[in-house]
């Protein structure tokens, strides 16, 4: 009978895999085996003399131990808390998130961006541009542009000129010694009541936030500030009188003028409000009905302020008044008088701050005034 043997080789690559594991078999046995050995012995000969000497050793084993608890909290403590810290921060932005509304934060930070955090950047000059392009490009009027750059209307530039542009329309002045915000407002052709732009754009910094001292040789800026003469209106006088409570009032939606002037700074990302300027004062009005929420000193910047909440998701604020002539709970028709303009707290000159507001939206006054 015939008899048939069949051998299967093996492949080379399972035949070294088999020898590998067999020299981490044999590597695993002599040389663990080994250290195992040792750390019997010496953990035999540590046993027989604690065994020995026990209690002896007690103090230095706990002063040991002490310090062995205190080392790993310092170097594994970060690793530990540093995962419940970051989600305390994503809770926190949660909240602050739904406290203040994302469209609100988002339009802030746009708003921010849009004027380069008071940045002052160089621009290069490309071909075929002029000062004209180069203003619309960055939002700017001409102007700006000539003056930030010590020219005039007439001259010219070229490719790989470098110009500096502001952030904002205005002017940049370095502060000379004896130089008041009031004088470098006068210069460029703002009156007492405007220069209160120099103190609301937050870039600008101060030495004292009290009475706005500038640094000798520090730059600062003058929004709106101009090199030209500009035209002043005629002040006008308002006769003072003590405001009764209106009874039952119901709101209009529809806001008037809240006071007599002219606006000396308008709505920006810095100053969400309308400022406006009357060097004789005047009355302020209550720009709808509603209810007075607060009527008082407010020591944040507005000084002597009031508050009315209009009862259809609108309130208004009015700020830096001389004379309160409403009291908290009291409800005023549109067009009452709530105080007369002043110049309390953060002010450099008399004029209304007014602010309208929605939950803790700050809006344009220019899109309800009439």
């Amino acid at each position: 009978m015939l008899k048939i043997t069949l051998r299967i080789r093996t492949p080379q690559l399972v035949k070294e895999i088999l020898e590998y594991l067999n020299f981490i078999k044999w590597y695993l046995r002599s040389r663990v085996y080994k250290w195992f050995s040792k750390f019997e012995v010496f953990k035999n000969a540590l046993v027989d003399v604690l065994y020995k000497k026990r209690g002896k050793y007690v103090r230095p084993f706990l002063h040991f131990g002490t310090i062995g608890l205190i080392f790993f909290a310092i170097t594994a403590g970060p690793i530990i808390f540093s995962s419940a810290t970051e989600e305390e921060k994503a809770a926190s932005n949660v909240l602050s998130t739904t406290v203040y509304g994302s469209d609100f934060l988002t339009k802030q930070a746009e708003e921010v961006r849009q004027f380069r955090g008071g940045e002052i950047i160089v621009h290069v000059v490309g071909e075929g541009e002029t000062i004209s392009s180069i203003a619309e490009l960055y939002g700017l009027q001409q102007e700006t542009i000539l003056w930030e750059n010590d020219l005039v209307a007439t001259s010219k530039i070229k490719p790989g000129d470098e110009l500096s542009i502001l952030p904002i329309d205005g002017v940049r002045h370095k502060v000379t010694r004896g130089e008041t915000i009031y004088s470098i407002g006068k210069k460029y052709k703002l009156d007492e009541a405007q220069v209160q732009v120099i103190v609301d754009y937050p870039f600008n910094e101060f030495l004292n936030d009290e009475t706005f001292e500038l640094a000798t040789g520090q730059n600062i800026m003058v929004p709106d500030g101009v090199k030209t003469t500009v035209t002043k209106t005629a002040p006008v006088t308002r006769t003072v009188y003590t405001t009764p409570d209106a009874g039952s009032v119901a709101a209009s939606g529809s806001f008037v003028w809240p006071a007599s002037g002219r606006i000396t700074q308008g709505y920006r990302f810095y100053h969400k409000a309308y400022d406006i300027a009357n060097k004789s004062g005047g009355a302020i009005l209550a720009s709808d009905a509603g209810t007075v929420i607060s009527s008082g000193w407010d020591p944040s910047g507005y000084g002597n302020k009031v508050v009315i909440d209009h009862g259809n998701g609108y309130i208004t604020l009015y700020a830096h008044m001389s004379v309160l002539q409403v009291r908290v709970g009291q409800r005023v028709n549109r067009g009452d008088v709530v105080g007369q303009m002043g110049s309390t707290g953060r002010s450099t000159g008399t004029h209304l701050h007014f602010e309208i507001r929605q939950g803790d939206v700050l809006l344009n006054p220019g899109n309800f005034l009439r």
